[in-house]
């Protein structure tokens, strides 16, 4: 190969070789910064409510027409669905990986389109919310107030109406859940009082159709040849509590008005009060933020700190944010080990290299090498679009070791020549790469090929071989060009003809060199003499490769299999299920105990406790949910690493918590598959039977996977039997009265169920305006001796018309692709995978599933 060029224009390999470092710098800065490549599939989330319903209607009236339309939309691979008996419906739509989420969503919402028809005419009211988001946190923040000068409905309210749409304009969010409830106007009916004034829930609804609307009246003097013209306008929605106290009801002839606080009692509240929120143990909102698929979690991340930082400043005196969880912690914290371990790796290698080659100036010339390929594979990395991940970062850690041996093999060429007499480093420099530049494409080519076929492999554990196989494909391929270029010219320029000086005294590093030289040969002596034994006997170094060969198979099947390792994120999630039908006071009793056993760990540095959900579960009176915000790494010793202080809440949880379970788990390491880490398992139920016979097997397969010594935990927040009520409408006797079953049914949902019957507008924001029976005219099956419906010009006792009677149900049912399905989520034991984890669950499926 024509090398002469390069020995001989020093300047140009010099130049060549800067370009390439500037090259890298620009495309080190230009690179997003991520913990992993973007692995996660698309997902789209559909979502509404049918307020009042219990879940097994809200499956059969909302998500059952739903998936039908949904099912079949290109790209998909999966889909989930969850209803509760809090009446919310969701849908999880998964996709291909990299199938373009802007077409998933489009075609999903031209799909939900399609059932809107189909829907109960409440959910359509509300609005059916299709949605591009993760499945996992990004951020999990609350507002709270550290005096306990604010109340919760106030710091809700703040937070979604001067926090959330800033986060909400933060590119690549795709969603962030308060929860909490927005202000609406509600009404409290009195169902004794109505009775008394012949009144049910629907007279309030039209009432307020009729009176709480926007009007357009129009205009006077329009092409009326006038010289003014003038706008009508009507006062439009109300606004106050006092506003819609006037709403008059009725009134007769004689002047007696029937007004809306004559019946029931108005204030400002919430849409609903199905969650709680404390951060500290004082009053807060929380907030989860999840992203879109594609976007650059670190970015969104930052972004969403960022609007916090803006939102701290204007925030009243009493308020504070708090940042449970943050990504970013963890990936900064890792990339800063891992750029520790490279300077460290630089080190050793410069050290070895040094020790061996016993010459400074021929030391340098590698060690210039190493930064000059590895910063360069920045700008390769941005030109096929990666990131700089932990994957990327690791590969640069291994390929310093390989991207030093080709100036190595340089600089030893030319010290060859030299050896031989040459007087000149030049000369010996241009006759060296003569001999060698084609080997050194060679062994490069060779190199790459062993890594680039891997970057082909599909799916999830594709993606990480590509971002791996890639950056040492390129960093190799850069080593050689340096090779090629500047190596030489530097041999020509450092490096100095042999001379001996057998005379001159020897310094303490040339007694050094004389030492490990000494011991290094008696060393390869020894391997020469073992390799000789091993070349005479052929039967026996065939016999040690095949038995190696062996035991790496036998290892390879044996050695525990997982996609990522679970670490210490700094973050702990904590689920709490109390028995079915508790109420929510009775679960917040026990949250508050659970709280001040974590505020006693020196560990924990901050808790948020959310009450009426479960990452698990979803909504429920008898869930809570725990972020746990442990301290900097720096400020915890190895005692007190996650999974230390996960084995001590479990111990102070099971001696002071006895009414509920407790599960703690680790947040995911990769973004976008689940909420939790560990493992989630759907068993479905493909033959639509009863739910109680599903349920049995379920229990079958629990206990014999926690049997098992891979599993240290697997659970299930499905529970078949939450005490309910059954409503028997009499037929007959509705039809005797002159009245139909839908009016008795919808008496019970204005009182009971509550409805969303109007708008109004305040602080600039539109609000629902909630009927419901005051909550101590509800308490109890006796309260439905006060309700009443209206038979012709008489008011009869609704009880004339049902009946009551106990049975259990669950309080969520989900499905996955269409059938009814139990999730079972779980954590795999110490010293095992997830890897063993899955065959555990396989073998016992085979065993105990029909």
């Amino acid at each position: 190969m024509k090398l002469d060029r390069f020995i001989n224009r020093p300047v140009l390999s010099t130049v060549i070789s800067i370009f390439i470092v500037i090259l890298g710098i620009i495309g080190m800065l230009w690179l997003p910064i991520t913990q992993y490549p973007d692995m996660a599939p698309p997902t789209i989330d559909v979502s509404t409510t049918y307020t009042g319903a219990d879940a097994q209607t809200v499956l059969n009236s909302v998500i059952a027409p739903l998936e039908e339309q949904i099912n079949g939309a290109e790209g998909m691979t999966y889909m989930e669905s969850e209803a509760t008996n809090t009446g919310s419906a969701g849908i999880t739509v998964y996709f291909k990986q990299g199938f373009d989420p802007d077409m998933a969503a489009v075609d999903v919402q031209n799909r939900v389109s399609k059932a809107l028809n189909m829907l109960p005419a409440e959910v359509t009211k509300v609005g059916v919310i299709t949605q591009k988001r993760q499945t996992s946190m990004l951020v999990v923040f609350s507002l709270y107030s550290p005096d306990d000068s604010y109340d919760a409905e106030f710091i809700e309210n703040y937070m979604k109406i001067n926090v959330i749409p800033q986060i909400q304009r933060v590119n690549g969010v795709g969603d962030a859940m308060v929860m909490g409830a927005s202000y609406s106007m509600r009404i409290w009916l009195k169902p004794d009082v109505m009775a008394q004034y012949g009144l049910m829930p629907t007279d309030v609804v039209t009432a307020l159709s009729e009176q709480n609307i926007e009007a357009a009246p129009g205009q006077f003097g329009e092409q009326g040849n006038q010289s003014f013209q003038y706008v009508m306008r009507y006062k439009g929605r109300l606004v106050t509590p006092e506003e819609f106290e006037n709403i008059v009801i009725r009134a007769t002839s004689d002047g007696e008005v029937l007004y809306l606080k004559d019946i029931a009692e108005l204030e400002l509240g919430r849409e609903t009060y199905g969650f709680k929120n404390k951060t500290n143990g004082h009053a807060a909102v929380s907030a989860m933020v999840m992203q879109t698929a594609g976007s650059n979690a670190t970015e969104v991340v930052a972004g969403v700190l960022a609007e916090l930082e803006k939102a701290k400043k204007d925030l009243p005196k009493g308020l504070d944010f708090n940042v449970t969880m943050n990504t970013n912690d963890f990936l900064y914290a890792s990339i800063e080990e891992v750029i520790k371990t490279l300077i460290e790796a630089f080190i050793l290698v410069f050290l070895v290299v040094y020790v061996f080659l016993q010459d400074l100036r021929s030391t340098i010339i590698p060690a210039i090498a190493i930064p000059v390929a590895l910063i360069g594979t920045f700008f390769g990395l941005y030109l096929i679009g990666f990131s700089i991940n932990l994957l990327t970062l690791s590969a640069l850690v291994l390929a310093i070791a390989i991207v030093v041996d080709d100036a190595i093999v340089v600089v030893e060429a030319v010290h060859a020549k030299l050896d031989e007499g040459y007087a000149s480093a030049k000369q010996a420099a241009i006759d060296a790469m003569r001999e060698i530049g084609g080997a050194i494409v060679s062994i490069t080519l060779v190199m790459m090929l062993v890594f680039v076929p891997v970057s082909f492999m599909p799916g999830t554990s594709g993606t990480f071989y590509q971002q791996f196989g890639m950056t040492m494909a390129i960093a190799i391929g850069l080593s050689a060009l340096n090779a090629l270029t500047l190596s030489p010219a530097l041999c020509a320029v450092f490096l100095r003809p042999h001379k001996d000086e057998p005379g001159k005294k020897k310094n303490i590093v040339k007694r050094f060199h004389s030492g490990f030289n000494y011991y290094y040969g008696k060393v390869l002596n020894h391997y020469k003499g073992y390799a000789n034994f091993f070349i005479r006997h052929k039967i026996t170094s065939f016999g040690i490769v095949g038995a190696s060969i062996v035991g790496l198979v036998m290892l390879m099947v044996s050695t525990s299999t997982a996609l990522v390792p679970t670490e210490d994120t700094g973050v702990l999630l904590g689920m709490v299920s109390m028995p079915p039908g508790t109420s929510m006071e009775k679960t917040e009793k026990t949250l508050d105990e659970v709280d001040k056993i974590l505020a006693q760990i020196p560990a924990v540095d901050s808790r948020t406790e959310i009450l009426g959900y479960s990452i698990i579960a979803g909504q429920g009176n008898n869930y809570g949910t725990f972020f746990i915000r442990l301290k900097d790494w720096s400020e915890r010793s190895e005692e007190e690493s996650a999974s230390a202080v996960l084995a001590q809440v479990y111990q102070m949880v099971g001696q002071k918590v006895k009414d509920g379970t407790v599960i703690l788990l680790q947040p995911p390491m990769i973004s976008g598959y689940s909420a939790t880490s560990g493992f989630e398992v759907k068993l479905q139920d493909r033959t639509g039977g009863d739910i109680n016979n599903f349920f049995q097997i379920y229990q079958k397969f629990i206990a014999a996977l926690n049997q098992r010594p891979e599993i240290q935990q697997a659970y299930s927040a499905f529970n078949p039997t939450f005490p309910q009520y059954m409503i028997d409408v009499d037929v007959v006797k509705t039809k005797q009265a002159g009245i139909s079953p839908s009016v008795v049914l919808s008496t019970l949902q204005g009182y009971y169920g509550g409805m969303y019957i109007s708008n109004f507008n305040r602080f600039g924001k539109l609000y629902r305006v909630m009927m419901q029976a005051d909550p101590s005219a509800r308490i109890s099956p006796e309260t439905l001796n006060q309700v009443k419906v209206r038979v012709g010009t008489e008011m009869a006792p609704i009880t004339n018309f049902i009946s009551l009677r106990r049975v259990y149900g669950p309080d969520v049912i989900n499905r996955f692709n269409m059938f009814t399905s139990i999730s079972v989520t779980g954590m795999p034991n110490e010293g095992y995978s997830n890897g063993d984890a899955i065959n555990a669950i396989r073998e016992v499926a085979a065993e105990t599933l029909p």
